[in-house]
């Protein structure tokens, strides 16, 4: 049988509560479950001790006859000391999605069309600027 240490949701719509067992992996979500671990209340503030309650030597039994915990589980027993703690790398977490990226490329776009639309004018006047002076030098000399 593959056990596993997992939430099964209870309460009602919008107010989750959780119970923590141990189940067998094939069993439905918030179905038959072997024996019930511990409760969570994510509505309970984080610094709560009521917010996570665990029989922490029913859960290192279980972990000890093979039971893997969930990833939230793990996080739980991370936090509570039971387990080693694991490093994670999400690197697209950090990625914005799509519609970010083509609005910021939309954006560099412009950002770069202004850069040279910019920089066309300012070298423009410059050159107009030389046959000014020199047609002033002209004008000198012909009086």
């Amino acid at each position: 049988m593959a056990m596993k240490i997992r939430l099964a949701r209870g309460g009602s719509k919008k107010r989750p509560f959780y119970r923590i067992v141990a189940a067998d992996s094939r069993m439905p979500r918030d179905g038959r479950f072997i024996e019930k671990l511990g409760t969570y209340n994510p509505l309970l503030p984080k610094d709560s001790e009521e917010r996570v309650k665990m029989d922490m030597e029913r859960v290192q039994h279980w972990l000890d006859q093979g039971a893997q915990p969930t990833d939230r589980i793990a996080r739980m027993l991370e936090a509570a000391g039971t387990l080693p703690k694991t490093e994670r790398n999400n690197p697209n977490k950090a990625k914005p999605g799509k519609k970010a990226q083509e609005r910021a490329e939309e954006k560099a776009a412009k950002a770069a069309e202004a850069a040279e639309a910019a920089a066309a004018p300012a070298e423009e006047p410059a050159v107009e600027e030389a046959p000014a002076e020199e047609a002033a030098t002209e004008e000198e000399k012909s009086e």
